[in-house]
């Protein structure tokens, strides 16, 4: 049986961020990586992963590190982004795996990036939007936040919030849901 045709990698990022507008000279830039390893025959999240990732052309504002919990120097320890890029590549079989985000922020956020910084692409092209899978699969007018869809879904919200590996931890436990509602899209 071909184990890996059934799993998923659910990745989410956490990027510089400021109350505004980027401070000039400054751009949004991904500082953490945070992967799920959905086994969807299983119905089970199996591992959880988190990369750190050194900005090159921003700073992780006050406004940020309240949110995120990520503070300037610990990010400063991260990887360098093409590397991180590389190890999803290499560690995480990125470019072989089926992937999902809650939404497509973080997929549009590492073309952009990579484009920006000549770093090639980590990610195969299947791609899945778990954030409209989730509306359509529950009827819903509007695409819900992850922490509404979790509520929705009677599920808890585990970790913290605004933290890439917590968020791809919960957003994992949304995409085992609707596999077992047989609502999850199969991998083209």
């Amino acid at each position: 049986m071909d184990v890996e045709g059934h799993l998923l990698n659910v990745v989410d990022v956490e990027a510089t961020c400021w109350e505004g507008q980027p401070p000039p000279g400054q751009v949004n830039e991904i500082i953490e990586i945070g992967l799920t390893v959905v086994d969807l025959r299983a119905g089970e999240r199996i591992a959880k992963h988190r990369l750190l990732v050194r900005p090159a052309r921003s700073e992780v504002s006050p406004f940020c590190t309240e949110l995120t919990g990520l503070t300037p120097a610990e990010v400063a320890g991260g990887l360098p982004f093409a590397e991180a890029c590389r190890v999803l590549a290499r560690d995480h079989r990125a470019g072989l795996l089926p992937w999902a985000s809650w939404g497509d922020y973080d997929r549009n956020q590492f073309t952009r990036q990579c484009r920006r910084t000549g770093t090639e692409y980590p990610f195969g092209h299947r791609h899945t939007n778990a954030k409209a899978a989730f509306t359509a699969s529950y009827g819903l007018r509007r695409r819900p936040g992850m922490a509404q869809a979790l509520r929705v879904a009677g599920l808890p919200l585990e970790g913290r919030h605004h933290r890439g590996d917590d968020d791809a931890w919960n957003i994992a436990a949304l995409v085992v849901r609707l596999a077992g509602r047989g609502d999850w899209p199969a991998a083209s």
